[in-house]
């Protein structure tokens, strides 16, 4: 019994010693993925794809509001096939512009989504890579993290921006500015 006690015990001080060599490491993934240059081409890849389905609703409701204003005006004209003909153009229309909306919507998630996976692989190796080269057991993603001891882990994110090309100055923070500077630049020529 004593025998069983000491070997559990020497255990015991082997796992704790051996603990105390495992190395962490944390990584904001999210600010890894935005600010990509990959992203960024993406994005744009997708605000174009946008800007073009709002262009084709708006040609859809612009016909369906040509189509309504010639109803109103001449129905009162017209024989019962040729108004139950233009009535059922308005519907096709309307039912043209239900089904639009909702296939673009579902297209371009999984267009984004499509775009936004090599560049999530290659953030995720990256991250592998460095962890290897580091010697960390684990690597835990910050933003799902509640504490995160900066003495106990090391921030890989500064090494990972340089690994992918992510200029130094770079933050979300200039991201949301960019993008919204651009989104105002868009606005401006529509509301002049």
């Amino acid at each position: 019994m004593k025998k069983i006690f000491v070997v559990a015990a020497a255990a015991l001080l082997t796992l704790s010693a051996s603990a105390q060599n495992l190395k962490f490491a944390h990584v904001n993934y999210n600010e890894l993925v935005m600010l990509m240059p990959e992203a960024d081409a993406a994005r744009t890849q997708m605000a174009a794809a946008q800007k073009e389905a709002e262009e084709t609703l708006q040609s859809f409701y612009e016909e369906g509001q040509t189509k309504l204003t010639q109803y109103q005006q001449k129905s009162a004209t017209w024989t019962a096939a040729v108004k139950e003909s233009k009535e059922k153009e308005l519907n096709d229309i309307n039912t043209r512009i239900q089904e639009f909306q909702n296939n673009i919507q579902v297209e371009l998630q999984q267009q984004q989504q499509q775009l936004m996976a090599p560049i999530q692989q290659k953030a995720i190796q990256t991250v592998e890579k460095l962890a290897k080269a580091g010697g960390y057991v684990y690597v835990f993603e910050k933003g799902s993290l509640l504490f995160v001891d900066e003495k106990q882990s090391t921030d890989l994110t500064p090494a990972a921006r340089k690994e992918l090309g992510i200029p130094e100055g770079r933050t979300l923070e200039s991201l949301q500015a960019e993008l919204q500077a651009q989104a105002n630049a868009e606005a401006a020529p529509a509301t002049k």
